[in-house]
Formats: structure tokens, C-alpha cells, sequence
């Protein structure tokens, strides 16, 4: 649906800001798909792509591997250890598939299935929470240290505009009784100068979610 594409594509944004790289961005009109976006992603046919020296990388989390591992001199997104790497692996498979999916579900049903769809985003959360206890005793909001990482850059446009998400849907998410851990994480990920710089304003988002709410509701009806 087309919510993944936007949360994919901004965490490939914010991979490249984090590591200072200048790109273009090329807006991307996904009810009638460009000739280059077909052409760069045959494939799936789907934003994100980075072209970077006329070549296509498709998939975020490729995408920003692949950034991390070219622009070598700004912040490192994954760890250098190799068991520390392969955790935040771990995770960023979990929050991109299972975490995400859960939340989108939220989004594209109503009525009982929607209650459904909130009782498996709040055990996926608690998953996240007892995996961040486990992994990260050491609790840090940052869970790659000092800086943004893969898993705070995946993070981030899943639950970074929580509120819009309660707001549109009517449901609570991040409750700091129940998910201290995810919500101190979010909180402090949400206060970075530059989250606030690339965060489109609330009303907007607002907006937004609603519009794909409304399309994805007359989808699944049709």
C-alpha cells in the first residue's frame, strides 16, 4: 500500500542526510508510475530507488546498506562488530516486516478487524520492548550510540508521528507504562534537530494518513 512506499522512502532519506550525502529527490507520482522508475525497478515498481552513478538500488534496506557502506566517512548506520551488526539486522528485519506489517493493518481495516489489527501491533510491541531489554540492556534511545543508525532510521517513520496514528485511528500506541523502552527510544529520536527538519508538519501528516486510510478502506470494499 502506498504508506510503505512513503515510510521507505523517508528512512532512505534520512540515511542520506544522516551520513551528510547532497542528492535529488524526484517525486514520484505512484498512481501513474514514470518511465524511470519502471525502468530503475523493474522488478517491483515501487519507490524507493537510489541511483548513485547511473546505477539502481532498489529496497530500502539495501538502499541504506548500501549508503552506509559507500559514504564511508560520515556516521556508520550498522556497528563494525560483527555480532552487534547482525542484531541490528535482526531487528530491522522485524520492524520491517512483522512490526510494519501489524501497523498497516491498523490502517487498511475498521470495526473488528481493526481491534484485531491493534491487540497484534501492541504484542508486537511488547516483542520490541522485552528484545530491547534483552539486547540493548543498556537502554540507550540511541541504540547504534551517539547517533542515528539503521534501526533508528527504520524506527522512525513507523512510530515517529505515533500521534497522527492515534489521532486517525483511534487508537494509543506508545504508552510509557507499558513500553518504556520503544517510548523513550521514539521520544528522543522525535527531539533530533534533524527529524524535526525533515518532519512534515501535523496537520499534513494528518491529512495524509487519512487520504490513504480512505483509498486503502474503498480497495479492500471493492
Amino acid at each position: 500500500m502506498e504508506l510503505g512506499l512513503v515510510r521507505t522512502a523517508r528512512g532512505v532519506e534520512l540515511a542520506l542526510k544522516v551520513k551528510g550525502v547532497e542528492y535529488e529527490f524526484a517525486e514520484e507520482d505512484l498512481t501513474n508510475k514514470s518511465e524511470a522508475l519502471l525502468r530503475y525497478n523493474p522488478v517491483h515498481k515501487k519507490v524507493p530507488v537510489l541511483v548513485h552513478d547511473g546505477v539502481p538500488i532498489a529496497e530500502s534496506l539495501v538502499i541504506i546498506e548500501y549508503i552506509d557502506e559507500t559514504w564511508k566517512e560520515g556516521p556508520r548506520l550498522l556497528p563494525q562488530d560483527p555480532y552487534e551488526r547482525a542484531k541490528v539486522r535482526f531487528w530491522a528485519g522485524f520492524l520491517h516486516q512483522q512490526f510494519y506489517v501489524a501497523m498497516a493493518s491498523v490502517i487498511k481495516t475498521d470495526g473488528e478487524a481493526q481491534e484485531r489489527a491493534v491487540k497484534e501491533v501492541h504484542e508486537q510491541l511488547k516483542v520490541l520492548e522485552e528484545g530491547i531489554k534483552g539486547s540493548y540492556p543498556g537502554g540507550s534511545p540511541f541504540i547504534n550510540g551517539d547517533n542515528m543508525g539503521l534501526l533508528d532510521i527504520i524506527v522512525l517513520p513507523i512510530l515517529g508521528a505515533h500521534k497522527v496514528l492515534e489521532e486517525v485511528l483511534g487508537a494509543k500506541f506508545l504508552d510509557p507504562e507499558k513500553y518504556p523502552r520503544v517510548t523513550s527510544w521514539v521520544k528522543a529520536l522525535t527531539e533530533l534537530p534533524l527529524v524535526k527538519e525533515a518532519t512534515l508538519p501535523h496537520e499534513k501528516l494528518v491529512g495524509l494518513l487519512q487520504f490513504l486510510r480512505a483509498r486503502a478502506l474503498e480497495s479492500a470494499a471493492a
